[in-house]
C-alpha cells in the first residue's frame, strides 16, 4: 500500500504529450466559446442555450483534470513551481472566458419562456435546475466587459492572497524542543498523550505565528475587502447574503440552525469543564487540551490498521462504500503523512472524469486520524453518488458539501461505541465523538462570528494582526463560554485556517454545523429503517447537486426551517454528555 497518492490516472506530467494536448485542446474551445458569446442569435434561443451549454461541458472537461492535477501536486509541495506556473496559466486561460460567460447568463437570464424550452429539449431538461438558478441569478452578473476585468483582477488579487496563505502556513518552521518542525506536525501534537507535549507543542505554535502573522493579515483583509467590493458592484447584499445565494439556502435555515445551536452551546461546555476536572484542574479546558485523548483509545494506528478499522465499520452500512475505501487505500488514492512544504488540514478532491477521488491527510495514527478519514472518504463516497451526472452538474453547494462526510464519522463512532464492551474503551471513543462535535458547534460558530466581525471591519478599514486575535479570541469566548479557560485561548486561529481564503467562497464554516446536525437527523432515520434507509440516502445524495439544500432535505421529511428538527438533533449530542459524564464518574 502506497503512502503517497497517485495522479498518473490524470497525467504522467505538465509536459507530458496528454496535458499539453488537453491545454491546447482547452485554449481552442476558449476560443470557440467566446466567438460563439459574441454573436447570440435572438432566432433560436432554445439551440443557443444548448449550444452555449455544449461549450461550457466541452470547458469543464478539459479544464477539470488539468485543475484538479496541478491543484493536486501544489498541495503536497507548495513550491512546486511547475504546478503553480500551471495553475497559473489555466486560470488566466479560463478568465478570458469571463466575458463570455457573462453574455450567455445574461441572455439565459432574458429569456422567456424559458420553461417551455426545457420541457421541448431533453439536453436541456438535465439542466433544468441550473438554467433555473442561472435566470434568478442574472440580475447580480455585471456587464461582460466588467465580469472580465473582475475575474482577470482576481488572478494578481484574491487568488495569489490565497496562495500566499497556504505558502506561509505551510513553509513556517516551529521551533519545538530544540528541533524544527513544520506547522502541521507541531498540531498534531494535540492528540499526544503526555501532557507535557502537547502544552510545549501549543506554545511552539503560537510563537511561530509571530513569524507569519503580517503577511497572512494582508491576506485576509485584502481578500475580506474584495469580497465586500464584489457584492457592492453586483448589489447582493452582504457576502453572507451572496453566500447563501451560492449555497441554495434559505436564511431561514441558517436562523433555525443558529438559534439552536445557541441554545445548546452549554451543553458542550458542561462537557469541556468535565474533561478539565478529569485532567486534574478545575474551570475551563485548557486549549491545548481540548483534544488529549482519554480512556484506552490512545492506541497509536498505522494506515493498515485504519484501513480495516473503516472497511469492517463500514461494510455493515453500504457494501459498495466499503468497496469504495479498500479501493482507496489499495489503489492509492490518500497522501496519508505530514511533511515539509505540504498543506495543512485534510481533504478530498472528487475527480469525476476518473471516477475517483484524492484525499489528503496528515496523519499521525491517532484515533482521530482514522475519524477523519471516514470523514474524507465521506466527500468521496459522495463523489461516487454524483459522477454520471452531466459535466455542469457536479458541483454541490457548501452546505450539503460536508452532510456525506460527518454522516461518515456519526456512523463510524456510533457503530464502535455500539460494540464496545469495556468501559475505558468506550470512554475513549465517546470522548473522541464528542471532542469532534465541539469543534463543529463552539469552534465552528466561533469561526462564524470572527469571519462576520472580519467583514464588518472590512466595510471600515485594515484591521491590524493584534486586531484580528482579539477578534478571534472574542469569538472563541462566545463560542466557548465558561468550557475553556478564557486565559489560554488561541487567538491564531485566523492565521492556519485555509477556510478564510477564497475570494469565491465565504463563510466556509456554518457547512460544517449543518453537516454534523443534518447527518445526525438522517442517522437517526437508518437507525429506525434500517436497510430501507440506504436507497433514499443514495437518492438524496445524487440530488444535492441538481435541487436547494431545502428540497433536499424534503426528500428525507425534513423542514429545515423549523428550529425543533435542529434541537431534536442536538438532542443526540446532549445524550452524549450526559453518557460521558456518567461513565467518566464526574
Amino acid at each position: 500500500m502506497n503512502k503517497e497518492w497517485d495522479l498518473t490516472p490524470l497525467y504522467e506530467g505538465i509536459d507530458s504529450e496528454k496535458f499539453q494536448n488537453d491545454l491546447k485542446a482547452l485554449t481552442e474551445a476558449v476560443a470557440a466559446y467566446n466567438a460563439f458569446a459574441a454573436d447570440l442569435s435572438e432566432t433560436d434561443r432554445g439551440g443557443v442555450i444548448r449550444g452555449g451549454l455544449e461549450l461550457q461541458e466541452r470547458l469543464m472537461t478539459l479544464a477539470g483534470p488539468m485543475f484538479e492535477y496541478a491543484s493536486l501536486r501544489s498541495s503536497v509541495n507548495t513550491a512546486d513551481g511547475e504546478a503553480l506556473d500551471a495553475l497559473s496559466r489555466l486560470q488566466k486561460l479560463l478568465s478570458d472566458t469571463s466575458a463570455a460567460d457573462a453574455a450567455f447568463r445574461a441572455y439565459v437570464g432574458k429569456t422567456g419562456g424559458l420553461e417551455d424550452l426545457i420541457a421541448a429539449d431533453p439536453f436541456l431538461e438535465s439542466y433544468a435546475y441550473l438554467l433555473r438558478t442561472m435566470k434568478d441569478d442574472a440580475k447580480y452578473v455585471l456587464d461582460e466587459k466588467v465580469e472580465e476585468a473582475l475575474a482577470k483582477m482576481n488572478l494578481s488579487g484574491g487568488s495569489a492572497w490565497e496562495n500566499l496563505q497556504s505558502y506561509l502556513t505551510s513553509t513556517v518552521e516551529a521551533e519545538y524542543r530544540g528541533r524544527k518542525m513544520n506547522l502541521s506536525a507541531v498540531r498534531n501534537l494535540a492528540y499526544d498523550p503526555d501532557p507535557a507535549v502537547r502544552k510545549d507543542a501549543y506554545d511552539a505554535e503560537i510563537a511561530c505565528y509571530d513569524k507569519i502573522k503580517d503577511g497572512v493579515c494582508f491576506a485576509l483583509n485584502s481578500l475580506k475587502q474584495q469580497v465586500t467590493t464584489e457584492c457592492e458592484m453586483r448589489k447582493g447584499g452582504s457576502p453572507l447574503e451572496m453566500t447563501l445565494r451560492a449555497s441554495r439556502m434559505q436564511k431561514t435555515t441558517l436562523d433555525a440552525m443558529i438559534q439552536a445551536i445557541e441554545e445548546y452551546l452549554p451543553v458542550f461546555w458542561k462537557y469541556l469543564r468535565a474533561k478539565a476536572r478529569i485532567l486534574g484542574y478545575e474551570g475551563g479546558l485548557k486549549w491545548w487540551d481540548m483534544f488529549a485523548p482519554m480512556g484506552k483509545n490512545t492506541a497509536a494506528y498505522t494506515v493498515e490498521d485504519a484501513k480495516k478499522y473503516l472497511i469492517d465499520h463500514f461494510k455493515p452500512f453500504a457494501p459498495d462504500m466499503a468497496e469504495m475505501m479498500e479501493h482507496a487505500f489499495d489503489d492509492s488514492w490518500i497522501d496519508f503523512y505530514p511533511h515539509p512544504g505540504k498543506v495543512g488540514g485534510a481533504f478530498c478532491a472528487n475527480i469525476a472524469s476518473i471516477k475517483q477521488s484524492r484525499v489528503l491527510t496528515n496523519f499521525d495514527g491517532s484515533f482521530s486520524d482514522i475519524v477523519t478519514l471516514a470523514h474524507e472518504l465521506g466527500h468521496a463516497y459522495h463523489g461516487m453518488m454524483i459522477e454520471n451526472h452531466r459535466p455542469l452538474n457536479l458541483d454541490y453547494s457548501m452546505p450539503v458539501a460536508e452532510t456525506a462526510s460527518t454522516f461518515n464519522e456519526t456512523v463510524v463512532m456510533n457503530a464502535a461505541l455500539d460494540e464496545a464492551a469495556d468501559r475505558e474503551i468506550k470512554l475513549g471513543l465517546l470522548e473522541s465523538q464528542l471532542q469532534d462535535t465541539t469543534q463543529i458547534m463552539c469552534d465552528i460558530m466561533s469561526r462564524y462570528w470572527f469571519e462576520t466581525a472580519v467583514f464588518e471591519k472590512a466595510r471600515e478599514g485594515f484591521a491590524f494582526p493584534d486586531e484580528l486575535c482579539a477578534m478571534m479570541k472574542e469569538a472563541q469566548k462566545r463560542g466557548y463560554g465558561d468550557g475553556l479557560d478564557l486565559e489560554t485561548l488561541n487567538p491564531y486561529m485566523w492565521v492556519c485556517k485555509s477556510h478564510y481564503y477564497s475570494s469565491g467562497l465565504s463563510f466556509y464554516n456554518f457547512p460544517y454545523a449543518f453537516g454534523g446536525l443534518f447527518s445526525a437527523g438522517l442517522y437517526a432515520q437508518y437507525r429506525k429503517q434500517g436497510e430501507a434507509f440506504l436507497p433514499k440516502y443514495r437518492a438524496l445524495l445524487h440530488a444535492t447537486t441538481v435541487a436547494s439544500v431545502e428540497d433536499v432535505a424534503k426528500m428525507a421529511d425534513i423542514d429545515l426551517g423549523d428550529v425543533d428538527f435542529w434541537r431534536s438533533s442536538l438532542e443526540i449530542f446532549k445524550d452524549r454528555v450526559e453518557l460521558f459524564l456518567e461513565l467518566a464518574g464526574t
